[in-house]
């Protein structure tokens, strides 16, 4: 078996490959810099070229900016949506047989604070979530039209210690340790009270995996369906140096966050019998003992 991942060099990309790996798939990793195939997923030419060079058994969408800034518009739309129409047309053209996986975004569903599922409505409230909703869309289109094999994938927040300080779980985690080493620095944080999953990167290519090896199901969110607060993780990573965060941390009065309460109803994944393996406090262990 064979897999073409674009998007490799991310950190979903690197965990997706290693467990392909362990399955036995011979996986060809594409991204921009570092991977096996350099190449971007926006290059109409080279997308086709390379699904027809490899014919693969399975094709991961992974590449994407993970951010709703409106300064990655354009970013956004050439990555998640013209990247998926790239994918999609090439394997429409030579390699039908082909399974897609398309990633989603707990983002780009109407929040109320209740347990999101794949019946919540969709809600384009970022140019991110906006690319999201149409590279779903273009995915049914092919799936229904030309009887390819689309799957789409809803990720909810998850991390790992392959993050960077840009996401706010890494930058906590970076604070921390720069502490225990002997830094007197204050950790400047926006709404600690915002509540989120806390999943690992690992559980959730599983979950990939697992979707796209069955034929039940074409879309599913992917979660623990667990919510935490922001302030919960502080606190289990500053009690495992033996400090008190609010000796360290400053909160932001002014900043308002994008939500409240950010969390999946995971049900319709788990009766393909997917379940987490690591929980936040787990999570926290890996991403503070890694070097």
């Amino acid at each position: 078996m064979k897999a073409l991942i674009f998007g490799a060099n991310g950190q979903d990309g690197k965990y997706l490959s290693d467990l392909l790996l362990t399955q036995g798939v011979d996986v060809v990793g594409i991204s921009r810099s570092n991977t096996d195939v350099i190449g971007d997923i926006v290059d109409t030419e080279f997308v086709g070229q390379i699904i027809k060079a490899h014919k693969p058994n399975f094709l991961f969408h992974l590449a994407a900016n993970s951010t709703t800034s409106h300064e990655a518009l354009f970013e956004n739309h050439e990555t998640i949506g013209l990247g998926t129409i790239n994918v999609l047309e090439g394997v429409k053209k030579y390699s039908p047989e082909t399974k897609v996986f398309l990633s989603g975004s707990a983002l780009q569903f109407k929040n109320i604070g209740e347990p999101i599922d794949e019946n919540t409505d969709f809600d384009g409230n970022s140019p991110y979530s906006v690319a999201r909703i149409y590279s779903v869309y273009a995915g049914r289109y092919y799936r229904e039209k030309f009887h390819l094999n689309v799957y789409v994938g809803y990720f909810f927040n998850h991390d790992s210690p392959l993050r960077t300080e840009r996401h706010v779980n890494q930058k906590i985690v970076a604070a921390v340790k720069r502490i225990a080493a002997g830094s007197d620095e204050k950790l400047v944080l926006g709404n600690i009270d915002v509540k989120k999953e806390f999943n690992f990167a690992g559980d959730i290519v599983r979950a990939v995996w697992m979707l796209v090896n069955q034929d039940r199901i074409s879309e599913a969110v992917i979660g623990c369906g667990k919510p935490y607060s922001i302030q919960n993780w502080v606190e289990f990573c500053f009690g495992s140096i033996g400090k008190n965060w609010k000796d360290y941390v400053e909160v932001r009065d002014d900043y308002v966050p994008e939500y409240s309460t950010l969390v999946s109803n995971p049900s319709l994944l788990k009766g393909l019998g997917w379940e987490p393996i690591v929980g936040i406090e787990k999570l926290a262990s890996l991403m503070l003992e890694n070097k």
